[in-house]
């Protein structure tokens, strides 16, 4: 009947806000833990009591008992004295401690309740108080005898009634632990109820929610009907999404048709660049010195490669979204050598020189030669255009256990912690000028981390002790076999 009452109360609630539904709901959970924090408080009260009580009560019996013991002891020791040596002074000692004994001993029996030790040490103290008309030693010594016993069985029952107090304590203790413990299991299930209520209520719109964020993250045209009932948030939420789609699409038609017509422009101005150099190299407006010549070399491999990324610009997108890559024996030093002719000009034009250090065993690896060549090529072409002029550029490869290393450095301005977090995103360019003067689009990094990524490894910038800036790409090794 309550958890009819319950879920009827979060339905209503659920119907007209979210926010509401979720107060609602914590209030009512709160019931239950606020019953048992009331309870546990008058628990803790009274085992706060009890324990007071029982504390002082231990203190005080094994003090009074510890004070007995010392006053027999000296009650046997004046005792003999008196007998080795009568006197009025010790005569009266042994009076006022057997006085002292008798009226601590009674008040002690009272709260005992124990009559046998009490009763026995009573007659005992009866017997020694005629200590005076005691002649014979042997006589004093069966007295004291006694009376000793009857301290040590005053102090064992004393130890009987103290353990079965602590005894008693530990089963109080005992019996307010279930009893918590069957609390806590009531407020588990009375809170496990309630969750299980709010999450039906909830859980059916947000798995609404769910589907259509995973629709448009697969780009399905036709997203999920819309939901016409629901917590005013959650609705508000679902047409969001609604018009975030809308406008995904939109976007997605006004880049494509941007991508193709930005690549059939391009290839017109590029094909009489083309034409161009190819007139140039072939002598045909005049002939060429050798120096000539190699630039002419250099502006027809750059054209060629300007050609290929413009036919690859359309379908980039799908490639770092759903290509695999195609993973074969690659021979990295040739594809080095080819980048650093490719970017032959540049390098000239800067007067940066590379130092290279090729290990053996990096030499031939297991990666995809063109997702390889891009990452290589756009690291030359990002140290060119932001190191510093007429230093080195240095590329270092080579194997650890599970990876294959990448370092390209070079001299320049350091990347502050800042600019690291994100360089490696789309569209973000660094804070110093380009040595070329060229304004870059800040994707060619934003490349080189999406084709590491690809393959299976990742890019960092690393700190090293002989150049400013390095960018290290670390690609898992592939066995073929």
């Amino acid at each position: 009947m309550l958890c009819e009452i319950i879920l009827k109360i979060l339905r209503h609630v659920q119907i007209r806000s979210l926010k509401q539904l979720i107060l609602g709901s914590f209030i009512v959970a709160l019931v239950p833990l606020f019953t048992l924090l009331w309870q546990s408080q008058s628990d803790l009260a009274q085992l706060n009591d009890n324990t007071v009580k029982e504390t002082q009560f231990f203190v005080s019996t094994a003090g009074t008992i510890r004070n007995l013991e010392s006053i027999a002891l000296d009650i046997e020791r004046l005792l003999r004295q008196h007998f080795i040596l009568p006197n009025a002074t010790l005569k009266q000692l042994n009076d006022d401690t057997l006085t002292l004994f008798q009226e601590r001993l009674d008040p002690f029996c009272q709260k005992l309740k124990s009559s046998d030790p009490c009763g026995q040490l009573h007659r005992q103290l009866i017997q020694l108080g005629n200590y005076s008309s005691m002649t014979d030693k042997l006589v004093l010594d069966a007295h004291l005898a006694s009376f000793r016993v009857a301290v040590e069985t005053l102090s064992d029952d004393v130890n009987e009634i103290v353990n079965e107090r602590v005894s008693m304590q530990q089963d109080y203790l005992s019996e307010m632990q279930q009893k918590q413990a069957w609390s806590t299991a009531i407020l588990a299930i009375l809170s496990l109820i309630l969750i299980i209520f709010a999450t039906k209520l909830i859980v059916k719109p947000v798995s609404k929610l769910k589907s259509i964020i995973g629709a448009i993250a697969e780009n399905q045209n036709e997203l999920p009907a819309k939901s016409s009932s629901g917590p005013r948030e959650l609705i508000a939420v679902e047409k969001d999404l609604f018009a975030l789609h809308r406008r995904i699409q939109q976007l997605e038609k006004v880049r494509t048709a941007l991508l193709r017509h930005a690549s059939h422009e391009l290839k017109t101005p590029l094909a009489s660049f083309k034409e161009g150099c190819a007139l140039l190299a072939e002598e045909m407006v005049g002939s060429l010195s050798e120096p000539q010549k190699e630039v002419v070399t250099l502006l027809q491999a750059s054209t060629t490669r300007l050609n290929l990324l413009i036919e690859k610009l359309l379908d980039y997108n799908a490639l770092l979204q759903q290509a695999e890559p195609s993973i074969e024996d690659v021979d990295s030093a040739i594809i080095i050598q080819e980048c650093l002719t490719q970017n032959g000009l540049a390098l000239k034009q800067s007067g940066c020189v590379i130092e290279l250090h090729l290990s053996e065993e990096a030499k031939i690896i297991s990666s995809d030669a063109e997702l390889f060549r891009r990452i290589l090529d756009n690291l030359i072409s990002n140290a060119i255009a932001h190191g510093a002029l007429h230093t080195k550029i240095y590329i270092n490869m080579s194997l650890d256990a599970n990876n294959v290393i990448l370092d390209v450095a070079n001299h320049g301005n350091q990347i502050s912690a800042d600019a690291r977090a994100t360089i490696f995103e789309p569209f973000k360019r660094g804070d110093y000028m380009r040595n070329d003067k060229v304004i870059g689009a800040g994707l060619g990094l934003s490349i080189v981390a999406d084709c590491a990524r690809l393959l299976g490894g990742n890019a960092t910038i690393v700190d090293v002790d002989y150049a400013e800036v390095c960018f290290r790409i670390r690609l898992p090794k592939k066995d073929l076999s």
